[in-house]
């Protein structure tokens, strides 16, 4: 199993972001090919010392690195990147990573 987390920062209109992101980004990216799972967070984000920088957290799973990076290729995968501009204006930070149940 792999992994894409996109680690959201707080926008400066979450209200607005939620929209967009629930109503149209989750749509685009669900198209993405291979992708077996998509959880989001539910807030608020803390950390164990308290406040977060993030606003929402999106752990997409696949079933390998080469699977998640056919997906980003794929005309699907570049429409969900391209989105990003859309409603991410404060950023958001990908990390990639094979996962495995110990």
């Amino acid at each position: 199993m792999a992994k894409l987390v996109a680690l959201y920062k707080k926008p400066a209109n979450a209200a607005a972001f939620d929209a967009y992101y629930y109503r149209t980004h989750i749509t685009i990216a669900k198209t993405v090919p291979g992708l077996r799972r998509y959880e989001v967070s539910a807030r608020p984000i803390t950390t164990l010392q308290g406040e977060s920088p993030y606003h929402l957290v999106a752990i997409l799973s696949f079933d390998s690195m080469e699977a998640i990076q056919q997906a980003l290729a794929s005309p699907q995968g570049q429409a969900t990147a391209a989105d990003l501009a859309n409603f991410a204006q404060a950023g958001v930070e990908l990390l990639v990573f094979e996962s495995k149940e110990v």
